[in-house]
């Protein structure tokens, strides 16, 4: 694993030196496909999206693959979406069983901006189903909720920014013998991405979480994570609309995530309905 992310950062830095050569096509920008973050750019009106990702940790041996169907509603203003999870925790009781983790379902309100725009800002909110098995390590046993609050702004001609700021709380939530108790988590996120063409970008983001996890009846104890993600994406817009993205990252452990290192797979396809 340790050779696969350094190929990665490898593989960054010489997409790096091409992009600085490449001539810009004419397609419009790629948007909306950030790897750890959120970028604040909702679903044209009549276009939906398909978002396929996977996250593989070195030290730990967890993965998770989550599948995300994004749709307009009514307009820009409005988007929908569902986030279905599958999830492998090396640790857990079960020697690490694959399942369902907990189902996202999400509304977001495009309320500053759109993808043309030199600042965007579209806050989420979302209902966390209890899907996951709480007893495996899948999941909370209990209905949460989240907000995030992503940020877009255009530094330069080719240069973007996207900030994130969430909260995560769940009552009742269950640890693996079925102890109670209310958590919440804070997180935090930072990119920069670079316009190397329109079809091409080399991205750098940074997320950083905080809260705390169930340890006992009414006891609970604080957990954290940092990583920062050197990744590229790139583009193939191919006929009738149909834009493919497929990406890839480098996974960094710093501070409280030291030592950790992964790898994130990403692929998206998005295309008109008609």
């Amino acid at each position: 694993m340790r050779c696969l992310t350094d190929s990665l950062l490898i593989l960054f830095f010489l997409a790096t030196a091409a992009g600085l050569q490449a001539q810009q096509p004419k397609e419009a920008p790629i948007q909306d496909n950030s790897f750890l973050l959120e970028e604040a750019y909702n679903q044209e009106p009549g276009v939906v999206q398909h978002i396929s990702t996977f996250t593989r940790l070195q030290q730990s041996g967890d993965w998770v693959y989550t599948f995300t169907e994004e749709w307009p509603v009514g307009g820009l203003a409005h988007q929908v979406s569902l986030t279905l999870p599958m999830q492998r925790l090396a640790s857990s009781p079960d020697g690490g069983r694959r399942g369902l983790g907990d189902v996202a379902l999400n509304y977001r309100y495009q309320a500053l901006g759109n993808g043309e725009a030199t600042v965007a800002f579209a806050p989420r909110l979302s209902l966390l189903l209890p899907t996951g098995n709480q007893r495996q390590g899948r999941g909370n046993g209990h209905l949460g909720l989240q907000a995030n609050l992503p940020l877009s702004v255009v530094l330069q001609a080719h240069v973007v920014s996207h900030v994130n700021l969430g909260y995560t709380y769940t009552p009742d939530a269950q640890d693996l013998v079925g102890n109670q108790a209310d958590i919440s988590t804070w997180n935090l996120g930072q990119s920069v991405i670079w316009l190397a063409r329109q079809d091409l970008n080399l991205m750098l983001e940074f997320a950083y979480t905080r809260g705390n996890v169930v340890a006992g009846p009414g006891v609970r104890k604080r957990a954290q994570s940092a990583y920062a993600a050197p990744g590229i994406r790139w583009a193939w817009n191919l006929p009738k609309g149909l834009q493919v993205v497929p990406g890839l990252a480098a996974l960094i452990g710093v501070g409280p995530s030291r030592g950790e290192r992964g790898i994130f797979l990403y692929l998206s396809f998005e295309h008109p309905l008609k």
